[in-house]
């Protein structure tokens, strides 16, 4: 049955009093470490909330951080040996070392990303509706609640993998927002929100809620609201992210076409052979005139001096430009003019 009653005994001396518990200061020692922390968390909530969509890789890293680091802690509460053995540091490193390397592995396949973002929002909203029944009605067998977890994460993940970008805003918006809830209720009652709700989902009577308690809950809903509305209006509008990614692949597909256009009009590096110089003989670079009258004496146009000289069959070679490729050869002995 749950307890009703605002009011706890506090010891004073030989007798006790009844003290309203909603009326006492905050009086709460806090170790340095937790309250980082949840400053840290608080303020990343609040990114979260607002700025979700457009660090859309920051969120995709977050999403397979949280998931390796619950699994490694998971897997401590369950393996007790492990929980004897090993130190809190190396715990904390092995929980940090899972949950980048996740984080990681959701950055490079953004899809695996998707699919956890909805399971989060799946989960957070599955958990308040059943927070909000086990006020009213008890929630056994334990394998209801669990059915209705699992089932409403699957569901929102799928939606999310449809609809990447509503439901990503959406998500981010939600998950800011409760982060931001947490935190709060840390520094202001050390997690008595938390507490509350993690009693009712165990079927344990709760103690009752102060104002500020309640105060404290109502900021989930009101920030997920306004982080919805500046996102949907603002920081996530003109931002897509396959977009990003089709003008990246763009970009590169630009850039290998214009390398591979530059190596082939690119000369070639190297030297190419030249052909061997043409050898020639003494004698062979002929004047032109001279060779006109070798012309005029074989036709028989020249002089009677020329015409004896038609007797010799002296061989040489028109075609060259200048003069004769090879030595000049007479069939029979050559007269001088």
């Amino acid at each position: 049955m749950e307890n009703t009653s605002l009011y706890v005994t506090e010891a004073t001396g030989p007798s006790s009093v009844e003290v309203d518990i909603c009326v006492l200061e905050i009086k709460k020692k806090y170790e340095v470490i937790p309250t980082i922390v949840c400053s840290i968390c608080l303020s990343f909530g609040l990114i979260y909330c607002f700025l979700g969509y457009r660090c859309f890789k920051m969120v995709m890293f977050f999403s397979g951080f949280m998931l390796g680091s619950a699994a490694v802690c998971l897997l401590y509460h369950k393996e007790t040996v492990l929980d004897t053995q090993l130190g809190i540091q190396t715990k904390a490193g092995i929980g940090l070392g899972v949950g980048v390397l996740c984080g990681l592995v959701t950055i490079l396949v953004y899809t695996m990303g998707l699919f956890l973002t909805g399971l989060q929002l799946g989960c957070l909203l599955a958990l308040v509706t059943l927070a909000v029944i086990g006020q009213f009605c008890s929630l056994a067998p334990l394998w209801v609640p669990l059915s209705v977890l699992l089932a409403t994460s699957v569901v929102f993940a799928i939606f999310t993998l449809r609809w990447q970008k509503p439901f990503t805003v959406i998500s981010t918006a939600v998950f800011g927002a409760t982060t931001v809830m947490l935190c709060v209720d840390y520094l202001v009652e050390t997690f008595t929100v938390a507490g509350h709700v993690y009693d009712i989902l165990c079927q344990v009577p709760p103690r009752p809620l102060c104002w500020f308690s309640w105060a404290i809950t109502g900021i989930c809903p009101v920030l997920s609201l306004m982080g919805l509305l500046v996102q949907w209006k603002f920081t996530a509008t003109g931002v897509s992210h396959t977009e990003d990614a089709h003008k990246k692949q763009q970009k590169k597909a630009k850039t290998v076409q214009y390398r591979y256009r530059e190596s082939r009009r690119r000369p070639e590096t190297h030297r190419r052979r030249k052909p061997p110089p043409l050898k020639r003989y003494a004698g062979d670079v002929l004047a032109p005139s001279y060779l006109q009258s070798l012309q005029e004496r074989q036709m028989g146009t020249g002089s009677s001096t020329s015409s004896v000289s038609t007797i010799t069959h002296t061989v040489i070679d028109f075609d060259f430009e200048t003069g004769s490729m090879v030595p000049l050869t007479a069939s029979s002995p050559a007269f001088r003019v």
